[in-house]
């Protein structure tokens, strides 16, 4: 297993280090730099140069990126230009907005994905089977902004249930926090149930048809206690993998539905970023978001490994 970690770790910091280059040279290749964009119309050619110079913008490039790579692993990540403070203070003020919104929609969509995979499995080519399927396509098929806007304007000016747009901090209530972003939790829920159900349901099919399922009926094991014992059992371990790439497409969908909803969370702030221009920023952010899906990723490969006797007792040798 620490061999398997130790190799993970190593493949998630070479995607980091490709992503750190990428970042790097697309954003200098973009029109303008930091010091002209952050001076504004009172850039002259003297004040931009001496700025220029404050944040090392005249050295060569490859100095330039081991100054900057140096001072992300010191801690030092740059001031945004356009809010003035500092990348990772701003990234760490949005942060638990979009871990609340990503944790409340992964709360519903689980529960769920399980139950209705599970029944559609179990009752193959029956109603609640087509009642799946239909789910399934709808979760897929739905644009998640325009869904957004209906249950924004259905749910919450018409019918009131929920608050039109902001969100509550902690200090008001755990509860007050967790009913500001449940209707958008609601919407990034929908665009991604449908994967789950489909791989939950699939996975339910294959174990009910393992040589252990028979065994259980020769061994007159009561039907029910032989699908939780050993039907779900199996059936659990596929989906691990898409839970944990669902997580790391929750940033995705966060940016749209945050701004959507008027919710400060990490998916609005980058908009913002991109918008502005703030490219110290900017790249801060892409570092950040690979960064957390990187360690998702990993996480979720360990959880894999460890939930799947065959690997974990010597199936598959990685």
């Amino acid at each position: 297993m620490l061999s398997f970690i130790i190799k993970r770790l190593i493949s998630g910091l070479t995607v980091l280090f490709f992503i750190s280059i990428i970042t790097f040279f697309v954003l200098r290749w973009m029109p303008g730099d930091p010091a002209t964009l952050s001076l504004g119309t009172e850039g002259t050619p003297e004040k931009i140069a001496e700025l220029q110079e404050v944040m090392g913008l005249n050295l060569p490039w490859y100095q330039q990126y081991y100054h900057w790579i140096q001072d992300l692993f010191s801690g030092d990540w740059g001031s945004s230009y356009v809010f003035g403070e500092d990348v990772m203070t701003l990234i760490i003020q949005r942060l638990p907005v979009t871990l609340l919104l990503a944790a409340v929609s992964m709360v519903i969509v689980i529960p769920f994905a399980f139950i209705i995979g599970i029944m559609s499995a179990l009752f193959k080519e029956r109603w609640v089977d087509y009642i799946a399927r239909s789910l399934m396509q709808l979760g897929d098929a739905v644009p998640q902004f325009w869904l957004a806007l209906i249950f924004l304007v259905f749910f919450a000016s018409k019918l009131g249930w929920f608050p039109v747009a902001g969100y509550v901090g902690f200090d008001d209530g755990i509860l007050a926090s967790i009913h500001s972003v449940l209707l958008p939790a609601i919407v990034l829920a929908i665009g991604q149930v449908g994967p789950l159900i489909r791989i939950i349901r699939s996975s339910m099919l294959s174990s009910l048809e393992q040589d252990y399922m028979l065994m259980t009926q020769v061994n007159g094991l009561p039907k029910t206690l032989a699908i939780v014992k050993y039907a779900l059992r199996g059936a659990s371990i596929a989906p691990l993998t898409i839970i944990g790439m669902q997580l790391a497409n929750m940033l995705a969908g966060a940016i749209l539905v945050e701004n959507i909803f008027a919710l400060p969370g990490i998916g609005r702030l980058l908009l913002m970023t991109v918008e502005q221009r703030d490219l110290i920023l900017l790249q801060g952010m892409v570092i950040f978001v690979t960064s957390a899906v990187v360690l998702v990723n990993i996480l979720t490969d360990i959880c894999y490994r460890l939930a799947n006797p065959m690997i974990r007792f010597g199936g598959n040798h990685e």
